[in-house]
């Protein structure tokens, strides 16, 4: 994909919400300790403390390339996202959730260009989720998961600053967090 190209793709087959909601999560402290295991489904409706990992994707250009949700998605439905995220698995570390979220949703084998760069504590705003964020660098193309992502496209960091800074409702809270600290570290 050509940097400021969009696209829309179809693809691989992923889980349904319902076979989603049934996942094996582990259930963390704020301190980001596991004290227990629970279904997907369960952590969500008790506002569970739990583990993702958000991978933001840039292009040699320096563009970032973030996801539109998926309308079938049960959170955030058809909103601007990072390029890639996921629930950390029961047992699972970050950096494994993250090459497999870059493998499940972009089509990418991105281990060695993997960057953590920061970590958000769990907040209403991440989804009571305790993220760990990575950077990694690739032109493309990507294959896209067609139940996940309704299309992906790469935009400018001024216009991501123009965009956060005005509180585009078409993104994700989280994404604007994201881009924030990104921001203000980097």
């Amino acid at each position: 994909m050509a940097p400021g190209s969009t696209s829309k793709f179809v693809g691989k087959s992923s889980m349904t919400n319902e076979l989603a909601s049934r996942e094996l999560l582990d259930v963390v402290d704020a301190d980001d300790r596991v004290i227990g295991v629970k279904t997907r489904g369960e952590i969500h409706a008790q506002g569970l403390m739990h583990r993702a990992a958000h991978i933001l994707v840039f292009n040699t250009s320096g563009e970032l390339f973030i996801q539109k949700r998926s309308m079938s998605k049960d959170n955030d439905p058809g909103l601007w996202d990072s390029s890639a995220a996921g629930h950390v698995d029961r047992g699972e570390d970050y950096q494994s959730c993250a090459i497999r979220e870059l493998g499940e949703e972009l089509g990418l084998t991105a281990t060695a260009s993997l960057e953590i760069l920061f970590r958000l504590s769990a907040s209403p705003i991440t989804g009571m989720e305790h993220c760990i964020v990575y950077r990694c660098i690739d032109d493309g193309p990507f294959e896209l998961q067609a139940e996940e992502i309704d299309e992906g496209a790469w935009i400018s960091a001024s216009e991501m600053d123009r965009r956060v800074s005005g509180d585009d409702p078409t993104m994700t809270r989280v994404l604007q967090l994201i881009w924030n600290k990104f921001r203000q570290d980097f």
